[in-house]
């Protein structure tokens, strides 16, 4: 019996701190960029809606002090009208898309191969001003490897980040 079920033992672990942070105006984007900022290897983020200037910037800094940036983006950020995308690829970020899923729901932000940024906080301002949701900083190497594992996968099959213009329309005569 041992011998069929080998491998598939749970791999627990102990986080070596967590934080929590609620919105609106709870500190989530605070939190988010004060991480980014101490980021000094890789930094690899799944994002669903990505508008938040802050976190943007602090993602091109963190890009300019050499640590390796790349971006996964849900397909409606090729059209959104503040989406994040633009400015992150002008700045040389590897943004790509994921559009395999219905919606690439994912708000996940790996720092390090240690600490973890996750929840229902979309890196937006109106994530941080108006909605309710809920982030997650959890620091703990064994989870961020799962989470990395994952974000692998998703890049497996994204695709790199070009802008969608809607198409003219036609006036009338």
């Amino acid at each position: 019996m041992s011998l069929a079920l080998a491998g598939c033992e749970r791999q627990s672990s102990i986080p070596l701190g967590v934080q929590v942070y609620f919105s609106p105006k709870g500190g989530a984007t605070e939190a988010v960029v004060e991480a980014l900022d101490h980021a000094t290897n890789r930094i690899r983020v799944q994002a669903y809606s990505f508008t938040s200037a802050p976190i943007a910037q602090s993602l091109v800094e963190a890009r300019r002090r050499g640590v390796k940036v790349a971006v996964i983006l849900d397909e409606s950020q090729r059209t959104e009208k503040y989406s994040a995308a633009d400015f992150l690829a002008h700045n040389d970020i590897r943004t790509l898309i994921d559009a395999q899923h219905a919606i690439a729901h994912n708000k996940v932000i790996l720092i390090d191969g240690y600490l973890l940024l996750t929840g229902s906080f979309n890196f937006t301002k109106a994530a941080e001003e108006k909605n309710a949701e809920n982030l997650l900083v959890i620091n703990d190497p064994v989870l961020a490897a799962k989470y990395d594992a994952n974000w692998q996968a998703h890049e497996q099959h994204s695709e790199p980040y070009a802008r969608e213009y809607p198409a003219p329309r036609q006036g009338r005569r």
